[in-house]
């Protein structure tokens, strides 16, 4: 299968990516559901990995039934729950199941998620896991030792929040992403465009490697005060709020929010990660009004 996200990348094209979570149980349905309706809207649906440290299931075999439906994925894989030995043996069965494109995260805390009793693993985090991406890539494992059944040829990426409070932690980190290998770079979600802006001009100016801002749907003012309260580092701004507060429709208020802030990415990065949890039907909709048609 051509891996169509790659070749985006490599034709500098504006990329559009969308998140979907893999199933709570074995019926997949749903998920490939959603997943087929962004068929030909977006370059790549990005599969999350225990995202929130919430039980679901595995990201590699969720990508992997994807596939069978050509719609290409993102398979997210994070340290949490797996040493070097379950990453190296994920990322390879991954590529032998046709995956090429990762997203490498460190992984939410077990506190965080429904299954707070766990153990969990962090033996690494992110620019280590990008770190062994490259080694398997180049034919070598994590102890250096040659791959004897060929190397592997992931395109790899990270996540970065522009909007981190701490400007040279956010500087110090992006940066050992980059040399590291990351081939891109998802935002998290994003609500202040400025601090977006500063980031594009002042550190991301320095590489080609595309970023694509993370655009949330918002459901209602309270879908939007819950995500205050309980997401680290995002603040919705009042008026937004209040916008869906005064809507007579708060979702419909939020479909033109959400093609709105994609117009606003348009100007200033490379693309866009769409994350409409529960209602990724809408996210078409979403790219019409931002004047993004089928790809």
């Amino acid at each position: 299968m051509i891996n169509r996200f790659r070749q985006a990348v490599q034709n500098k094209e504006f990329l559009i990516t969308a998140e979907i979570t893999p199933p709570k149980g074995g019926n997949p349905t749903r998920m490939l559901d959603m997943a087929k309706g962004l068929k030909n809207r977006v370059h790549a649906v990005n599969i999350t990995d225990g995202s929130r440290a919430v039980l679901r299931m595995s990201s590699v075999a969720a990508s992997a039934l994807l596939l069978q439906y050509e719609i290409e994925p993102i398979c997210q894989v994070a340290c949490r729950d797996r040493n070097v030995i379950g990453l190296q043996s994920d990322l390879m069965g991954a590529y032998g199941l046709g995956l090429r494109n990762v997203l490498a995260l460190t992984g939410d805390p077990i506190k965080a998620g429904d299954h707070q009793k766990a153990r969990a693993v962090f033996e690494l985090e992110s620019v280590r896991l990008l770190k062994l991406i490259d080694n398997l890539n180049r034919g070598v494992d994590f102890n250096n030792k040659h791959l004897p059944d060929d190397a592997l040829d992931l395109f790899a990426g990270a996540a970065v929040d522009p909007q981190s409070p701490s400007w040279s932690g956010l500087q110090r980190r992006f940066d050992a992403k980059l040399a590291a290998g990351a081939q891109f770079f998802q935002s998290q979600l994003i609500t202040d465009f400025d601090k977006l802006d500063k980031f594009m001009h002042q550190l991301a100016a320095k590489t080609d490697k595309p970023i694509l801002a993370g655009i949330f749907l918002l459901k209602s003012a309270k879908n939007a005060k819950f995500i205050n309260n309980n997401v680290p580092g995002v603040a919705i701004p009042d008026s937004i709020i209040q916008r869906l507060a005064d809507a007579s429709d708060p979702l419909q208020e939020g479909v033109k929010i959400a093609a709105e802030q994609v117009k606003l990415a348009q100007q200033l990065c490379q693309g866009v990660h769409m994350m409409a949890i529960k209602r990724e039907d809408l996210i078409p909709q979403i790219l019409d009004l931002a004047g993004i048609f089928p790809i």
